[in-house]
């Protein structure tokens, strides 16, 4: 039986975001495991308004920050300030000590600026002047990426892509939802109007609830040789590391909960593995990330469990 507090989330999502039942499914996997999440699509297609979405129906504090091509790291991080009153320096913090930081067209600021969320994406703290600062729990980055061929981006490294957990694409609406925006309210505005479903402590209640969800041996079997088969396909330049298998199978829980389950099942690992493979793996002698049939291949040429 699914989650009740899931299918909330998911009803009241589908109202804002009209016709992307699935990819909204993800995103909120991807919440719940706490991991980040990455939207590539072209502008105009409801990335940012995703993102709100989820802020607003969980009541979780978000800030946005509009990449740019002049944007430094201490407009993300924050900055040390001379304090007359003190007379000594005082860190104010940046728009990264939310809970959810929206990282708007990531990849139209330099690589340097883009590094400046590794730490907190990964360690969930930042450093600056010697010394730590804890970020606020649950902390989540949501990044809109514009397709790589558009003029004024810089793309994503390695490192970078390989914090976030999941990546989607909305892409255009079908033709009933379409008509739907077309003819209806302004999407923001049903957002304003929305109370949150549930709040930050229930969020945390089902993260915790979807790490305690039990994965059989076969399946760590299974999850393995796929990393395998990534690490020895002839097509691809370098294969999935263990902290991509630690990504599937956080995903795979998140998954089986949404779906009220206490166990993780092999299909939960299949329709998770494109998501969390796609940005992580690129062609043997060339930049582009693999194509959908690759994976697909992948997928294919493991035995199922």
């Amino acid at each position: 039986m699914p989650n009740f507090h899931v299918e909330r989330l998911l009803e009241a999502a589908s109202q804002i975001i009209l016709g992307k039942g699935h990819e909204l499914r993800l995103a909120f996997a991807c919440l719940i495991a706490r991991g980040h999440l990455l939207i590539e699509d072209v502008p105009g297609v409801g990335k940012t308004t995703l993102a709100h979405t989820l802020a607003q129906l969980t009541g979780l504090q978000l800030q946005r920050v509009q990449f740019t091509s002049d944007l430094l790291p201490a407009d993300i991080l924050g900055a040390s300030i001379f304090d007359r009153d003190t007379n000594a320096f005082r860190f104010h913090p940046g728009p990264v000590f939310a809970q959810v930081v929206l990282a708007d067209e990531i990849n139209r600021a330099t690589p340097k600026t883009q590094s400046a969320l590794l730490e907190a994406m990964e360690e969930r703290q930042i450093t600056a002047d010697g010394h730590s600062f804890e970020l606020p729990e649950p902390f989540f980055v949501i990044a809109t990426q514009n397709p790589a061929h558009q003029i004024g981006t810089f793309p994503l490294p390695e490192s970078q892509l390989d914090r976030f957990l999941l990546r989607i694409r909305l892409g255009y609406p079908d033709p009933m939802a379409e008509r739907a925006l077309l003819m209806g309210e302004d999407r923001r505005s049903v957002l304003e109007r929305r109370t949150p479903v549930i709040g930050p402590a229930e969020l945390m209640g089902l993260q915790r609830a979807a790490q305690a969800l039990h994965v059989a041996d076969r399946l760590i079997d299974y999850v393995q040789a796929l990393l395998s088969a990534t690490r020895h396909d002839a097509e691809l330049a370098t294969g999935l590391s263990p902290r991509a298998g630690l990504g599937l199978l956080s995903a795979a829980r998140a998954w089986a909960l949404i779906d009220g389950r206490d166990h993780v099942l092999p299909e939960d690992v299949q329709t998770l593995f494109p998501h969390v493979a796609a940005h992580r793996l690129h062609l043997a002698g060339d930049a582009r990330p693999v194509p959908a049939t690759t994976l697909a291949r992948l997928i294919q040429s493991v035995a199922l469990p």
